[in-house]
Order: C-alpha cells, then sequence, then structure tokens
C-alpha cells in the first residue's frame, strides 16, 4: 500500500492525520525534495520518510500541533548543530509542510422543530456533517442533512467524539439521556435547547446521578449566544455562532473592538504563511 491509499484509508475511517512533504534541503540531508510521511493522530510516523533522528521527532511534534490547531504550518529545521550518536554533525536545513487531514465534524441534532431545521441548514453550510435524530423526522423537513435517524431516541445510535457538536432540542423527551451520552462521549461541543428554568432542573438532575460537576459545566444551557433571538430562526444562528466561536478560538466580541486593541492585526500575515524555525541540537526539538 502507498501513503495516498493508506492517507485514503484513514480518511474513510474518519481519523485525523497530517501529511509532511520536505520542500527545500541544504546541506547535507538524508531526505530528499518531495520526501513525504504520513503521521497519525498519536503521533506516530504510518508511512513516508523526511528524515530520522532530530528531523523526525520534530515532524511528529508540529504535526500533532498542526491537528490540534487544524491549520497546516511550514517549518524549517536547522541541523547544522546536532551531533549525532555517533558524534558526527549531520549539517544541513530543511523545510518541511505540514497540512492535517481532519474528518468532516459532525453536527448532531437531537429533535425536529424549525430550530433544529434551521440548525441543520447553517450546519449542512459551515461544512458540517449533519445527522438528525427524532422518530418525528422527515427527509424534506431536513434535506441538508446527511443522515436521518427516525427511531426513538436511542442514544446507542450515535457515536460521538472530539469532533462531534450535540445539540439537543427534544422538548424534554429523554433529554438527560442524551447529555449523559454526550458527555461521556466527550463531545466538542453539548448544548440544550430550553429555558433556563428547564436547563437547572436538568443540570441539577446530572448532578444527582452522579456525574461530575466539571462534565456538567462543559454543558451549554441554555444554548447558543446572547444574540437577542427573537424566534426559532435567530435562536438557530446564536447556537450556530456558538460553535464556529468555540471550534475556532474566536473571542465572541465584536472585530472592530479587537482591531482598535491590536492596530497592527490587520497588516499581519496570516498563519499559514509564517515559517516555524526548530533548532536540533543533540536530540531536541525546540
Amino acid at each position: 500500500m502507498d501513503l495516498y491509499s493508506k492517507a485514503a484509508e484513514l480518511a474513510a475511517q474518519r481519523k485525523p492525520f497530517a501529511i509532511a512533504t520536505v520542500v527545500r534541503v541544504e546541506g547535507s540531508s538524508s531526505a530528499r525534495r518531495g520526501s513525504k510521511a504520513l503521521i497519525d493522530s498519536q503521533g506516530s510516523i504510518v508511512m513516508g520518510w523526511v528524515g530520522g533522528g532530530c528531523a523526525e521527532s520534530a515532524v511528529r511534534t508540529e504535526a500533532l500541533r498542526c491537528m490540534r490547531s487544524e491549520k497546516p504550518q511550514l517549518i524549517t529545521l536547522d541541523m547544522q548543530d546536532e551531533i549525532l550518536g555517533v558524534g558526527m554533525p549531520c549539517g544541513g536545513m530543511m523545510d518541511v509542510y505540514i497540512e492535517p487531514v481532519l474528518p468532516q465534524p459532525e453536527l448532531v441534532i437531537a429533535g425536529h422543530g424549525r430550530i433544529a431545521e434551521t440548525l441543520a441548514r447553517l450546519g449542512q453550510m459551515m461544512n458540517f456533517a449533519v445527522t438528525v435524530h427524532d422518530p418525528s423526522a422527515a427527509k424534506e423537513h431536513f434535506p441538508d442533512a446527511q443522515r436521518i435517524i427516525n427511531k426513538d431516541f436511542n442514544v446507542a445510535e450515535i457515536a460521538f467524539g472530539p469532533s462531534t457538536y450535540v445539540v439537543i432540542a427534544t422538548l424534554h423527551k429523554n433529554d438527560h439521556l442524551w447529555l449523559q451520552r454526550a458527555l461521556d462521549g466527550e463531545a466538542a461541543y453539548v448544548a440544550l435547547v430550553a429555558s433556563a428554568h428547564r436547563s437547572r432542573l436538568v443540570l441539577d438532575y446530572l448532578l444527582a446521578e452522579g456525574v461530575s460537576a466539571e462534565k456538567v459545566e462543559r454543558v451549554w444551557a441554555p444554548a447558543g449566544l446572547d444574540l437577542g433571538a427573537a424566534g426559532p430562526e435567530e435562536i438557530a444562528l446564536s447556537i450556530m455562532s456558538q460553535i464556529v466561536a468555540l471550534r475556532r478560538g474566536g473571542s465572541v466580541g465584536a472585530l472592530r473592538e479587537k482591531v482598535a486593541a491590536a492596530p497592527d492585526a490587520a497588516t499581519e500575515r496570516p498563519a499559514t504563511s509564517d515559517k516555524v524555525i526548530l533548532q536540533c541540537d543533540a536530540g531536541k526539538t525546540e
């Protein structure tokens, strides 16, 4: 199996990985321009070669950072001062472009109604794989959903994980079970569409059932940002805005205030064009 076939296999399994490509070599290096390596979510090189020792360690470390940040990165490895185990300097410099390949995030909507329908539409626009779970869900109401589960509220149908964003709009039917399962599965985002009073009742119930306060604190209830939403569509917008802000690390403040606080921000280069320089020194990568 070649590197690209392995990459396709991991992508089909919805497993995150990164591809590192040597784009420049100066001086002595065991890798050549165009050399590639595939790094999995544990930081292991599954296939390929970008040089051994310090170079490999640095690439693996930076690949994990790229997967966490969801951004590609160009790094420069300065190996001119590295001392190998045989007592010889490696020499040379090397630029490596690291590109994370991540599974499409999944938006799981439990429930139906106009909030759920609008959320599904917004989720598809934001490049989420949308799953709707509700016994009353119909394709004509959720044309943008990739998957619709019409069975009763059986939370075992859904596999939660760190790239899953869960919005519970079940109108109080088994909402506590959905919350428990989503929290146990370490979902990236768990929100409950309910009034402040109902939200407090459900969260108190979870605490009484032995769910840790730390886990309960992760639930956004009531769901969404305070946009002053006045209807179902605006409520859905406030929830999707919160998901995007949390996923991208946004401050949720006004952009005008952000620019005013950092006047040079508008002229900064994008992160993808920056270069990280790592000094390889006796096995150390940074």
